[in-house]
């Protein structure tokens, strides 16, 4: 059975930082791209980060450039989400999911994903 898990969420006061850790179990990921999305209730799930299968290509929303950093470990089967210079408007639940396609766009959109996490929270203090 594959089963993403987030880990590393929580409260961090503005201008803080978190490290968000999702692993995946039940297949080999090493072939697979992921990225990571955020919600918020009421708004719809948006597009924060993607790493290639390789590792070799990031994208970004344009609002989280120049403070998060995506990676990953293919021995680990895990992505990772460092966020520097946390505000206020970064609060909201994270989730991971896994691409086994290739995308133009960057793995930007939710339909080029096939496998999702349950997400963890995020709160920003300010």
């Amino acid at each position: 059975q594959v089963q993403l898990l987030e880990s590393g969420g929580g409260l961090v006061q503005a201008g803080g930082s978190l490290r968000l850790s999702c692993a995946a179990s039940g297949r080999n990921f090493k072939t697979y791209s992921w990225g990571w999305f955020r919600q918020v209730p009421g708004k719809e799930r948006e597009f924060v980060a993607s790493i290639s299968w390789r590792g070799d290509s990031t994208y970004y929303t344009d609002s989280v450039k120049g403070r998060f950093t995506v990676s990953r470990d293919n021995a680990k089967d895990t992505v990772y989400l460092q966020m520097n210079s946390l505000k206020p408007d970064d609060t909201a639940i994270y989730v991971c999911a896994a691409s086994a396609i290739y995308s133009n766009t960057g793995w930007r959109f939710q339909n080029e994903y096939d496998y999702w996490g349950q997400g963890t929270q995020v709160t920003v203090s300010s």
